[in-house]
């Protein structure tokens, strides 16, 4: 069940989303609370698990990463015991950036990174020895559009933003 949000919990948020290492004072500040009534929001819309973590998002190439490949996962059996094995496994190598459950032609979809095709090579035995019967691979060659922010203001939607606003998400009251 999704958390309850007001309108200064979604401006919180938003702002955090655009810059998460602004000092709580800053937070206050944008969204018009006392710093310390901001600390007890951002707390607990992390401790409802609206905020997962704070991290810094970093460029992958610029890290030692030049290779960025999209890795579709078919596995050879569908067994509780295979799959828990084959995801833990997932969980476990930190190649594997990212790693969903889909549905679909395919039973996963990852993104794996690595510093050259010899390291690429070995994550990609690795998933086929764990169960992995037929993995297809992409290779980034281009980020078009970067992780984006939750939409959570209403926000123009037109061309040049004529063409009028998104309905506001649904808000509730809290103090």
């Amino acid at each position: 069940m999704p958390t309850e949000l007001n309108e200064v919990d979604l401006k919180l948020l938003t702002e955090l989303q655009a810059d998460a290492d602004r000092t709580n004072l800053e937070l206050a500040r944008l969204v018009g609370l006392s710093p310390a009534a901001t600390l007890h929001r951002v707390r607990r819309l992390k401790e409802s698990g609206v905020i997962r973590v704070i991290s810094a998002q970093l460029d992958p190439a610029a890290a030692g990463f030049p290779l960025s490949m999209y890795v579709a996962a078919t596995l050879g059996r569908h067994d509780p015991r295979s799959t828990r094995h084959f995801e833990d496994y997932l969980r476990s190598v930190p190649q594997i950036i990212s790693a969903d459950n889909v549905t679909g032609e395919m039973d996963y979809l990852l993104t794996v990174v690595a510093r050259n095709v010899v390291e690429l090579r070995d994550v990609l035995a690795a998933l086929s020895a764990r169960g992995g019967q037929r993995l297809v691979t992409y290779l980034r060659l281009e980020e078009i559009k970067p992780p984006s922010r939750l939409p959570l203001l209403p926000a123009d939607t037109g061309p040049a933003g004529a063409a009028g606003s998104a309905s506001s998400p649904r808000a509730t009251k809290r103090a």
